[in-house]
């Protein structure tokens, strides 16, 4: 028997993942063995466990596959080129929802995290991977908001923690909420005027102007007073 080749065996691990991805969705983590994600796949058990050592690493490395890349775009945020900060937060926000919309496979492991895995022992590993992209992608924000501030972008007297938190928050409630029922509302125009009204509250406050009083508003002269005395009678 021909000896498989390194493109062999990345169609063999996709092949696993696509049908990882189908059973989740399906039936929820907890209650989709390997076995029977190698019956979907049309492999063997063992060549399941010959790319994954098991469920979990399996989950982890179907998330990465659709979360790297958007890693890599928010990553690139915290680079100082001294663009402006809140027009390159709105196109990472606003791309996270068209990719979320428009990608089958990033829209079906977000489901299958939010929805349907549960958080057992089995899948610690699991729920330690998700941590970790909240924590740096909600990190990466706050140095993002920070560069910002100094850059006189973003209001300094909030607390660069407490922006990140809510930005991050604001995406993924809008996310949660959309795939729950998909046809409720346009994820990405909602989410566009959503950002928009969130990061307009992040910029510094506009200087308070005196407006110079009007010779008819002033308080020393009585209403409708010409400025003349009154005639003697």
């Amino acid at each position: 028997m021909a000896r498989k080749t390194k493109t062999d065996a990345q169609v063999t691990r996709s092949s696993i993942l696509d049908a990882a991805e189908l059973l989740f969705q399906a039936r929820g983590v907890s209650r989709t063995t390997l076995h029977d994600i190698a019956s979907a796949a049309g492999v063997t058990r063992g060549a399941v466990y010959w790319h994954f050592k098991d469920k979990s690493d399996l989950f982890n490395a179907m998330m990465d596959r659709v979360i790297l890349p958007m890693e890599q775009a928010a990553e690139g945020l915290v680079v100082d080129n001294g663009h402006p900060v809140l027009p390159a937060l709105r196109a990472l926000l606003l791309g996270v929802f068209a990719h979320v919309t428009e990608d089958d496979h990033v829209r079906r492991v977000l489901e299958i995290a939010l929805h349907k895995t549960e958080n057992v022992d089995e899948l610690s590993a699991v729920r330690a991977r998700r941590l970790q992209m909240r924590l740096g992608f909600r990190a990466r924000l706050q140095r993002t908001l920070r560069r910002g501030q100094a850059q006189g972008e973003v209001d300094a007297e909030l607390p660069a923690v407490q922006l990140a938190i809510s930005l991050h928050a604001l995406l993924d409630g809008l996310i949660q909420d959309w795939l729950f029922d998909t046809e409720s509302f346009d994820l990405q125009v909602v989410g566009a005027q959503a950002v928009d009204v969130h990061l307009a509250g992040m910029a510094p406050p506009r200087p308070v102007t005196q407006a110079k009083a009007s010779p008819r508003t002033d308080s020393r002269r009585g209403a409708g007073s010409s400025g003349r005395s009154p005639p003697r009678r």
